[in-house]
Formats: C-alpha cells, structure tokens, sequence
C-alpha cells in the first residue's frame, strides 16, 4: 500500500520503507508557486548569532528507494498546490514568473508550441495493436499538441487540470465522463514525473480502462539514473528539485502498473531530441489483468 504522506517517509512507488536520504533544495519557482518562498539572503542586519551569512532557499530531501529504485522529491503536494504550480501553465504570466528565476526559460518555452516529432514513432509502435482511428483518451495531456492519434483518431478526449485552451478537434472532459466512455487507447505522457502521488494517478485511470482498452505510459529516462543504471546511491547526487519531482525506473513503474491490477504487455525505449533538450523516454503498454 502507496501511502498519501506530505513529507514521504515510504516509496511513492512500491510503497516500501527502505529509503535513502540527503539534503537538496527546492528551485526557487516551483517554491514560489507551491509555498510562497521566495530567496532571501541573510545578512548581518538579521542579528542571527548562530546562522551563516548567505542565501537561503526552501530545503528539502532527495529520497530513493532500495526496493524498486525510484527516486523523488520527500515534499509530496498536495491538490491545491499542485493546482497552483500548474495553473494556467507556461502562459505569458507563468513564463514571465518563471524567466524571473531562470532567464533561458523564455527562450525555451518557443519549443513547446511544436508537435514533437517522435512521437509518430511511437504512433508506429502502437498502432499495430489499435483499430485505424481509435478512440483516446490523453490524462494531463495539456493542449493536446503533443497527444498521441492527434490526427486520425474518432475522438481525442482530455483529462488534465492545467485550464488551458485545446487544439482544434480535442474536447476536455471531466473526471466522470472519461470513466463514461470507451476508449481504444488511454495515454499518460510526461506526467508521472510531475504528480505528488504517481500510483494514485495509475489506479486513477484503472475505471477509464475497459477490457479491450490499452494503457500507454511514458516517462522521460532521467539523464542522472542513465548515467547510473540501477544504482541504489542516488541520493546523494540530486542536490535540487524542480517540476519532474519523481525520477524512475522500469522497475518502479513496473511496480507501480501490477499494483493497480495492470499487466505489462511491451516496453519502449526512445532516444528524443525536443530541441532543447536531447534525452530518452521509457514507454510501457498495459492492460487490465
């Protein structure tokens, strides 16, 4: 059992208790967002006897687990917070917030408004097990601009909390009327990074699955657990946290998906180049036991 702890003291996983600890920080935006913090520096008008001169950020705890391996952020949010760090996300305000913090997002942010381009391979990849225009359901697909049969579906349907405007031929839908419907495909695509409880967003989606209905998930393949493949000492080395605040396996998706009563049908693994960044994705399909 996953437990739904603001401070995690078990795997947001497997639920196991074998974790490893160390200090980070929060980065100072998604402090802002979440709690309201701001940087500040101390100086010697503070009068503080016992503290360090310098600047102070909102600490943390880089936690990982020795069971599955999934690493993650101890601050586990809650549903307004989580609201509040994505409202209205990557619009002009939340870009001019963010750019405050870090001045290149600006730049970055052109990227988000374009299709990424393998995505047709993973199109390729699953089309083979779908009818020719399936029916999907895309949960926390933002836009839709990235959402998988964008272009040849019956329907796209989006389940996401963010408020922003869809792309043409997409529809929002609510918590209920995805339970509703019947979808060929349900997808969940760079998502399980950014939530407070991942295994209760998997056995979330576990209604909107009919007995035909394929589940693709996809996660980014973090460049620090590339660097150490199943290493169980990570801890250590992430000293900061920003909006991914899970970092994965296959193991601990693994974990996660039987959990939820899921069976793992195929793995994918994607080297990805987003334009501004070049890294891998890990892509799991699954069905309901």
């Amino acid at each position: 059992m996953v437990s739904r702890e603001l401070i995690a003291r078990s795997c947001i996983c497997c639920g196991g208790n074998n974790l490893e600890k160390s200090p980070a920080v929060l980065m100072p935006f998604v402090a802002l967002r979440v709690f309201g913090h701001e940087p500040v520096e101390i100086t010697a008008e503070w009068g503080l006897r016992d503290l360090r001169q310098g600047m102070a950020y909102t600490l943390c705890n880089s936690l990982q687990c020795q069971e599955c391996g999934a690493l993650f952020l101890d601050y586990r949010f809650t549903d307004e917070q989580m609201a509040a760090l994505y409202h209205n996300y990557r619009d002009e305000v939340y870009t001019a917030q963010r750019t405050r913090f870090e001045p290149g997002f600006a730049k970055t942010r052109e990227h988000f408004d374009h299709r990424a381009a393998y995505l047709d391979e993973v199109e390729a990849w699953l089309s083979k097990r779908l009818p020719q225009a399936p029916a999907v359901l895309d949960w926390g697909g933002d836009t839709g601009i990235n959402s998988l049969f964008r272009y040849g579906n019956r329907l796209l349907h989006i389940y996401d909390i963010s408020g922003v405007e869809l792309v043409p031929d997409a529809a929002m839908v609510s918590l209920e009327q995805a339970y509703q419907n019947h979808y060929d495909l349900v997808t969940c695509s760079q998502v399980l990074e950014h939530v407070a409880f991942p295994a209760d967003l998997v056995t979330q989606m576990v209604p909107a699955l009919k007995a035909n209905t394929l589940l693709y998930l996809e996660v980014p393949s973090e460049a620090l657990m590339r660097a150490h493949p199943d290493s169980k000492a990570l801890a250590p080395l992430k000293r900061h946290w920003h909006e991914h605040v899970n970092f994965f396996t296959e193991a601990s998706i693994r974990r996660m998906l039987e959990n939820a009563g899921l069976e793992v049908m195929d793995t994918l693994a994607l080297e990805v180049d987003l334009g501004w960044i070049q890294g891998e994705v890990l892509g799991f399909l699954a069905r309901r036991q």
